[in-house]
């Protein structure tokens, strides 16, 4: 690979570690490139095609020079994920940021209640994304307002469940995979699911596996944790 190919754009599938942001693996991968490619401009263009939470592990793809124009059409594709919740608890975040509280007994919950209670998500449903989020109000991110103690209103959007399966029941934790719309926040299906079971549920892990085409079968963390070794 070349700095002329790079500029002319590339696509690269990394596996995001956990508790990295997206913006901190797309600089450090930028960091590397500029330093492997010193002929490559100051202001060169990278970006990645979908946020991942830091909590989150799985597939994050960055693009490169002219490439970087294709992130919007990526960025409106379909979403997969590998999924794990806990029941019988919840936390502020939806996810593990915040410790468990609200803590309820779930030994009355059946299979045949979990097994139902996934169903009634797929299709177009409502969701109220978590407060704990980088959604903008009033020119604020969400997360930054809330870890303030300010009181937060999110509203609700119309989002769309492909399909859940996989489901591996080990209570208190289920598993599961899920497809997913564009805008889909899998924390918030986590805690709506212990909702609709009547005990609470969080997010536990979450792994992005595909985001259209592209799947993490195919992603590497090796541009964030070692040098890189192109054939030029």
């Amino acid at each position: 690979m070349t700095a002329e190919e790079l500029q002319s754009g590339q696509i690269f599938l990394l596996d995001k570690p956990l508790d990295w942001t997206s913006f901190q693996a797309v600089n450090k991968m930028k960091y590397k490139l500029k330093r492997e490619f010193k002929e490559l401009p100051k202001k060169f263009k990278i970006g990645h095609a979908g946020t991942l939470d830091p909590r989150a592990t799985g597939l994050l793809i960055v693009c490169t020079g002219k490439f970087t124009k294709k992130i919007p059409e990526i960025q409106d594709a379909p979403k997969e994920y590998w999924t794990e919740i806990k029941i019988g608890v919840q936390t502020e975040s939806y996810d593990t940021e915040k410790p468990e509280i609200l803590q309820n007994d779930y030994s009355h919950i059946t299979k045949e209640d979990i097994h139902q209670s996934l169903e009634k998500f797929i299709g177009e449903i409502d969701q109220k994304p978590p407060v704990f989020s980088a959604i903008k109000i009033d020119g604020n991110r969400a997360y930054d307002l809330a870890r303030k103690g300010e009181d937060v209103e999110m509203k609700s959007r119309k989002t769309t469940i492909h399909y859940i399966n996989n489901i591996e029941i080990n209570l208190p934790f289920i598993s599961f995979t899920v497809g997913c719309s564009k805008g889909t926040y899998i924390r918030s299906l986590a805690h709506d699911i212990g909702q609709q079971l009547g005990v609470g549920a969080y997010l536990t892990q979450l792994r992005r596996t595909k985001i259209g085409e592209y799947s993490v079968e195919n992603a590497t963390s090796d541009y964030l944790e070692n040098e890189f070794q192109f054939n030029n």
